[in-house]
C-alpha cells in the first residue's frame, strides 16, 4: 500500500474581488510508497503549497481522495485531520514555522506533543544529530538562519512520520547550507524509510532527485493557466 495516494484532488479558491471558484489543484493521480524522494516542479501560483496543504490536512479538499498510510484524509473532520497530520506527517515550511518564544528543545519537544507525547531523550538525540547539541536552549533569533532550518527539520520528523512533506525547504538558504539542510533532510527520511515529497524550484535541488514530477504537468488546473 503506498504512503501516499491522491485521486481526483479538487481544491478551488473565490479571488479577492472575484465571485466565481478558479481552480487551483485538479489532480488525476499520484502516488509514493514508503522511502521514495520525489522532487515536484512548479512555478509560482501553480498549486504546490495548496496540494502539500491538502495532502497535510491543513486545507480540507472540495472532492477527491488523499490517502495517508492507508487513512483517508478527505474523509476526516478538522480533529481527525490534526491527528493523523501527528500520527504520520513530518512538514518542513520555507519559512520554518518556528515557535520564537520557545528554545531549539522546547520546539522539538512541542512538536511531539501533538503525537505520541513529549520524548526529551529522542528530542536530544535528534538536535545531536543535526548538528545542535549545544543549541538546546538557544532561542530561535539566536541562530542563523542555517541552523533554525536544522531545528525545523528535527521538529518535522520527531514523531517519526512516514511522510515528509518539504515545501521549498532551501528557498531561504544559502547555496551551503542548502546543500547541507538538502542531505540533512533526505538521509533522516533514508534512515527512517519514510516517504518524502519536496517541493522546489531550484534547478540544483531538483538534479539531486532520480524521480522529478513537473507540478503544471500533474495539476490540470495548473496546465489550464498555461493553455490561457
Amino acid at each position: 500500500m503506498p504512503v501516499l495516494e491522491i485521486e481526483e484532488l479538487k481544491k478551488a479558491f473565490v479571488p479577492p474581488g472575484g465571485t466565481a471558484p478558479v481552480p487551483v489543484v485538479d489532480i488525476g493521480s499520484f502516488s509514493l510508497e514508503a522511502g521514495e524522494q520525489v522532487a515536484l516542479s512548479g512555478s509560482s501560483g501553480s498549486g504546490k503549497t495548496t496540494l502539500l496543504h491538502l495532502v497535510a490536512g491543513i486545507l480540507a479538499a472540495d472532492s477527491g481522495r488523499v490517502c495517508v498510510a492507508g487513512s483517508d484524509m478527505t474523509s476526516l473532520g478538522e480533529a481527525g485531520r490534526d491527528r493523523l497530520r501527528a500520527e504520520s506527517i513530518g512538514y518542513i515550511f520555507q519559512t520554518f514555522n518556528l515557535l520564537q518564544g520557545y528554545s531549539c528543545l522546547e520546539n522539538v519537544l512541542l512538536g511531539m506533543s501533538f503525537g505520541p507525547g513529549a520524548d526529551m531523550a529522542h528530542a536530544r538525540s535528534l538536535l545531536g544529530r543535526v548538528g545542535l547539541s549545544d543549541r538546546l536552549d538557544y532561542l530561535p533569533r539566536q541562530l542563523s538562519t542555517g541552523q533554525q532550518q536544522r531545528v525545523a527539520v528535527a521538529r518535522a520528523v520527531a514523531n517519526r512520520p512516514r511522510l515528509v512533506l518539504a515545501d521549498e525547504p532551501t528557498g531561504n538558504l544559502d547555496p551551503s547550507n542548502a546543500r547541507q539542510a538538502l542531505e540533512l533532510i533526505r538521509g533522516i527520511c533514508t534512515e527512517n524509510n519514510a516517504a518524502l515529497l519536496l517541493v522546489s524550484h531550484d534547478p540544483a535541488v531538483l538534479a539531486s532527485f532520480k524521480r522529478v514530477v513537473s507540478l503544471t504537468e500533474l495539476n490540470r488546473a495548473a496546465r489550464k493557466e498555461v493553455a490561457l
